[in-house]
């Protein structure tokens, strides 16, 4: 099932949270995304149901195999192309949010074909 472009948000800010605490709760991703608790576990539930998250019973979140792979992908993308963006000039918060759009509709072929050319603005 494809991911929707909220889901991939939600999968990449747990991401995000994971390499800064050992644990990710909903309250967790609430408070950075600035979403309310409600809004956020009904995004989680619909990941769950896709078998992207599990929830332990402390309400610990963690990935399943497809859903660290789909976060990762995610987040390499916003990254990059965050860095191709401020290597040519865009100034890092603009190029941070432009990266952010852009990596929810640029395929994968688009995205490789875009790395082989920008080799240059990224230093993975």
């Amino acid at each position: 099932m494809a991911l929707q472009e909220s889901g991939e948000m939600y999968l990449e800010t747990i991401l995000i949270l994971s390499k800064e605490k050992n644990v990710v709760r909903a309250i967790d991703i609430a408070e950075y995304m600035g979403f309310s608790k409600p809004s956020v576990s009904r995004a989680l539930n619909k990941l769950r149901e896709e078998k992207y998250i599990i929830t332990d019973s402390d309400g610990y979140i963690a990935f399943t195999e497809s859903g660290r792979k789909a976060a990762e992908r995610v987040y390499k993308m916003h990254v990059t192309l965050t860095k191709i963006l401020v290597g040519i000039g865009v100034d890092e918060k603009t190029a941070s949010e432009d990266a952010c759009r852009m990596e929810h509709v640029l395929s994968d072929e688009s995205f490789e074909a875009i790395l082989k050319h920008a080799k240059k603005y990224i230093d993975n």
